[in-house]
């Protein structure tokens, strides 16, 4: 038997298992020359790291790079949420005193900035489905509570399919009906998930706070997640500039990918957004802030003096040449598939997070923080071959907001998807309803020919 497994039927691997597991590994791997024999895109990038364009959308916008004369030349990013530049949209709710997140939500579902009345209507829509179905905390929640939230997330998703009594109209109506529900309802379901395993598994006493509907999306989740209920306004705007920084970035991301991809079948909304959230989960797309918390963590441990930077380009080192850490061989929150010289969504986070930083006594992690992003991107030049600039993502900022606000590491991936869900949901209702084509990406097979063998002669 493998590890502690052995008296767990359901996570059990028998030496039989792990028999058929050598023999998988053995006819699997693809020889990496037939990717460049047959012209295949790995990862649908070419070598320079550039995405194949499988798709069109009116949603956001990603730039990277400009055109000079006939040559793609690296600029700092930028981002736009349907054609509003995101510094734009940041400085305009922020400098008039306003939540944004259900703001940007109403600009990637509609296309269209709202007026004051259309957005005080919109809140209130999403406070009016901030409710979930009688017994649901209980029967669902509660049961089998899981480690991972974004487990929970999606199975509680997927159970919501059985409460709708129109879970498979794929009308363009009750489809957004559905999106703005699971809008409203993820920060309950994510903290109330968190919650229950704390309190069956941890033995930490019990929460279920009641959302308050005139609050906005930020200012819940604090308020679902703290026993006292409290937070600091400052709390709760840095967190919305989170959910609003996090809410979308194109359609190649690879869960708006997903999204697109499953919506293109028909399927009904609480699968495809369980696909997506399924595709998030994963540590390359949607944990990498905890990584970056974690690489931290490390070295400090590792660096006694955080304003060496000579220790700290040394462990940096360490890390890219696999000797730190998770042996990885990645400096987490540096570098981007599609930016190079700069991530415009850390460049707005980095001013809040030195306000909250000072807010919370934490001005010298701050200023470690913004020395390994000064020294990675060095480092990365002279250690790595790249076809592009390095630059600090927005990943490498977030983690560490999320700790000073005193959000627990399991809720981290669980705020994406939070913010996420707004962006999923645009994409969806553009698929369903300029798509009209499954999607279905072609593979060549390098498979050689062979003859059958009869059973008495293997």
């Amino acid at each position: 038997m493998a590890g502690n497994r052995k008296n767990n039927p359901y996570s059990m691997i028998t030496t039989e298992i792990e028999r058929l597991a050598e023999l998988s590994v053995g006819n699997y791997g693809i020889n990496p020359q037939y990717y460049e024999k047959y012209n295949v895109k790995r990862g649908l990038r070419d070598v320079s790291g550039k995405g194949v364009v499988s798709g069109l959308t009116e949603i956001s916008t990603i730039i990277s790079s400009e055109t000079v004369g006939s040559v793609d030349v690296p600029c700092k990013g930028k981002l736009a949420y349907r054609g509003i530049d995101i510094k734009d949209l940041v400085n305009g709710f922020y400098n008039e005193g306003r939540f944004g997140f259900e703001e940007t939500t109403y600009l990637l579902l509609f296309g269209e900035l709202p007026t004051m009345t259309q957005l005080e209507t919109f809140k209130r829509t999403l406070g009016f489905y901030r409710s979930l179905p009688t017994g649901f905390v209980r029967d669902v929640i509660m049961k089998a509570p899981s480690g991972d939230m974004m487990n929970t997330l999606a199975r509680s998703v997927l159970t919501l399919y059985s409460y709708d009594s129109a879970a498979d109209d794929i009308s363009i109506p009750n489809v957004l009906r559905q999106c703005l529900q699971l809008i409203a309802l993820f920060p309950l379901l994510s903290v109330y998930g968190y919650q229950a395993y704390k309190h069956y598994h941890d033995k930490e006493s019990l929460f279920i706070h009641q959302p308050d509907p005139e609050l906005s999306t930020a200012e819940n989740i604090l308020r679902l997640l703290r026993p006292d209920m409290s937070y600091t306004p400052f709390e709760a705007r840095v967190l919305d500039m989170a959910l609003v920084l996090h809410a979308e970035h194109g359609g190649g991301n690879n869960s708006s990918f997903t999204t697109h991809v499953i919506t293109s079948s028909g399927t009904d909304t609480y699968s495809v957004i369980a696909g997506a959230l399924g595709s998030l989960k994963g540590p390359r797309h949607g944990g990498a802030n905890i990584k970056v918390v974690r690489m931290m963590d490390d070295l400090k441990k590792h660096v006694a003096d955080a304003s060496d930077e000579e220790a700290i380009d040394a462990y940096l080192t360490g890390l890219l040449n696999k000797q730190g850490f998770d042996k990885s061989g990645l400096i987490y929150g540096m570098g981007h598939a599609v930016y190079s010289l700069s991530d415009p969504r850390a460049e707005i986070f980095k001013s809040f997070v030195e306000q909250l930083s000072e807010e919370k006594g934490a001005k010298e992690e701050f200023e470690l923080y913004s020395r390994v992003e000064r020294i990675a991107p060095k480092v990365i030049a002279r250690e790595r071959r790249i076809y592009k600039g390095v630059s600090a993502n927005v990943d490498f900022y977030s983690g560490f907001v999320y700790s000073l606000l005193g959000l627990p590491q399991e809720l981290f991936t669980p705020i994406f998807a939070i913010a996420r869900i707004s962006g999923w949901s645009a994409h969806r209702l553009e698929e369903l309803i300029g798509g009209g084509k499954i999607i279905r990406p072609g593979y060549t097979s390098v498979a050689e020919d062979r003859p059958y063998v009869p059973m008495t002669k293997r």
